[in-house]
């Protein structure tokens, strides 16, 4: 994923008022956590901050006072009626550090027979930072029904290791259940008893 370079503004203000005053001016506060260093309080310019941060952990370059740091967006809060950014917390990492992330699976494909339901919505991995997948897509291709797809049984891009426990079923094809087919079964049947 290509990296967004943002210029920030320093924060000297805090609390919702503070944060309320941000948001009127068209920017998004911030906090940057770094490692066991104090947190610094940034201001984003809103536009691009919410372009950068539709992809799911983002990679921004901040430029704050002429300093620029990597980081990487760890929680994005949004307004859930208006899914304006009222808030983002970034992690502040380095080239070719390796960091933990959750990504969102995605399944692909048709199963020969059976519906694919996705049992786990997304996986704890270990990578770069600058290398995190942005979604990790599962195939279904030619599964039927009673087949699973185990966590060990994912391709990963290179360079990324799963953490989550290898046994646990990402993805299960099945038949719909009995009860919706006897009740399809019953409707068809009163149906052709009508006619």
């Amino acid at each position: 994923m290509a990296e967004t370079i943002l210029t920030a503004e320093p924060r000297t203000e805090f609390g919702k008022g503070a944060a309320r005053r941000t948001r009127r001016a068209g920017l998004i506060p911030a906090v940057m956590h770094s490692h066991g260093d104090d947190p610094i309080h940034i201001s984003l310019p809103g536009h691009g901050a919410f372009l950068a941060l539709r992809h799911v952990n983002a990679v921004l370059t901040i430029d704050v006072d002429g300093k620029k740091l990597l980081t990487i967006a760890r929680e994005v809060q949004r307004n859930p009626l208006t899914d304006v950014i009222e808030h983002v917390d970034l992690q502040i990492v380095k080239r070719g550090e390796k960091i933990e992330a959750t990504v969102p699976l995605h399944i692909e494909g048709e199963p020969v027979s059976g519906l694919a339901i996705l049992d786990s919505q997304e996986l704890l991995v270990r990578a770069e930072a600058t290398n995190v997948p942005e979604v990790i897509s599962v195939s279904v291709e030619g599964l039927s029904d009673g087949d699973t797809i185990k966590i060990a049984d994912l391709s990963l891009p290179d360079g990324v290791e799963a953490l989550d426990d290898p046994t646990t079923n990402v993805v299960t094809v099945t038949q719909p259940r009995a009860e919706e087919a006897q009740t399809a079964g019953t409707e068809a049947a009163e149906a052709l008893e009508e006619e």
